[in-house]
């Protein structure tokens, strides 16, 4: 369990998929429970709660983490985005809609994770390889073996930018 961490106020400040947020409570959580249980966004899963399965992938401060594994206090003056962040007016994200077109989700359960996985390797590396994607992945795990269509389903997204798509 996380160490209670004080700060100024006693209060968490944060920025979650764009909105802001000041949570009185939550020090003695981990990020994935704070943002499941403090600011409601159920996206992100809890697959191991060890940071081996990727389940609970999240964007913090441009990086992609394993939101089981960091203290919530962590969030305090962080940019945080989630599943529920990717998708914006305009419709899904480009890898959310190759992941439907690829049909690159089986029991579901892992996908918040390779989502936020594949966008954040999309933003640092716009083209990247087939074996810079599954470096990419290597923290994500996948109980249905979907690998193969995950895979697709990026490569799928790097095509249509490429098309200017």
């Amino acid at each position: 369990m996380p160490e209670k961490v004080e700060y100024p106020g006693g209060v968490i400040q944060t920025r979650v998929n764009g909105k802001d947020y000041t949570l009185q409570s939550g020090f003695e959580k981990t990020l994935l429970r704070l943002l499941r249980e403090d600011v409601g966004l159920t996206g992100t899963k809890e697959g191991c709660a060890e940071g081996e399965c990727g389940a609970c992938t999240v964007i913090l401060d441009g990086k992609a983490v394993m939101s089981c594994m960091v203290p919530a206090a962590r969030a305090h003056m962080a940019e945080i985005r989630t599943v529920e962040g990717l998708a914006n007016e305009a419709g899904l994200h480009p890898v959310q809609e190759a992941f439907v077109e690829a049909g690159a989700v089986q029991c579901g359960y892992c996908t918040p994770g390779f989502l936020m996985s594949a966008a954040v390797l999309l933003e640092e590396l716009p083209q990247p390889s087939k074996d810079q994607i599954k470096q990419a992945f290597t923290g994500n795990l996948c109980r249905c073996t979907g690998y193969y269509s995950i895979i697709d389903a990026v490569e799928r997204t790097i095509t249509r930018k490429a098309e200017g798509g």
